[in-house]
């Protein structure tokens, strides 16, 4: 499989899944706005310097964690008695590609147990997040990211298993930033207060259909092991 399809994969999967950002991270982004003056809330010019910087907070964590799966598939492909672990590993991702497809579709929550298992790690992590609260500055809007971007999501985790099969440091950081990029115009659209908008995202039919899209892409990737 080429590195273009796995990213543009991963980005497809930010982009078609983020409705279900709008859920996990709303209530952030609300702490995030709350304690703000009206007149930055009520002016996407003055709010978008405190959703930028959030938002690469978040993405660059998205990365570290994508950097740190590489390195881990990497050392675990060398153990593998196969002579090309790889293509195994790539139909582990392709289904949960698929996985990822039926959650964001609400059809079979198998993630939603990686997110409770991620919850042991979150509350060591929870409060370092707190510190940076109300958020006053765009610098306190970057820490809050780097934080939040460790929330559990099964959303993420599913692409943490791209970056764990991808076998390689630098591409699992990719993966994930490309990941993250997709996520960006749901969370950014959130953020201004476009609520037409999240409520769209989080109508049945428009999940489905996001969640159908992204087993296809799954299906891509089995269909095609050849191609890594």
């Amino acid at each position: 499989m080429t590195t273009e399809l796995t990213l543009l994969s991963a980005f497809i999967a930010g982009l078609l899944g983020s409705g279900h950002c709008v859920g996990m991270c709303g209530g952030i982004v609300g702490l995030l706005t709350m304690n703000l003056s009206l007149e930055v809330r009520h002016s996407f010019g003055r709010l978008i310097p405190y959703l930028l910087t959030y938002n690469i907070g978040r993405i660059s964590s998205y990365m570290i964690a994508g950097i740190l799966a590489g390195f881990l598939g990497e050392q675990f492909s060398n153990w593998l008695p196969l002579e090309n672990p790889r293509i195994v590993a790539m139909w582990v991702a392709g289904f949960f590609m698929i996985a990822l497809g039926l959650y964001i579709g609400a059809w079979w929550q198998f993630l939603s147990y990686f997110e409770k298992a991620g919850g042991f790690l979150w509350r060591k992590i929870e409060p370092i997040g707190q510190r940076f609260l109300p958020v006053k500055h765009p610098l306190q809007a970057l820490g809050l990211g780097l934080v939040w971007g460790w929330l559990p999501c099964g959303l993420v985790y599913s692409i943490l298993f791209f970056a764990l099969a991808s076998g390689n440091a630098w591409h699992g950081g990719l993966l994930m930033l490309a990941f993250g990029l997709g996520t960006l115009p749901m969370l950014l659209t959130m953020g201004a207060t476009a609520q037409w908008l999240t409520r769209f995202a989080q109508k049945i039919i428009v999940r489905r259909i996001a969640g159908t899209l992204v087993i296809l892409f799954g299906l891509m990737i089995l269909l095609m092991p050849h191609h890594f």
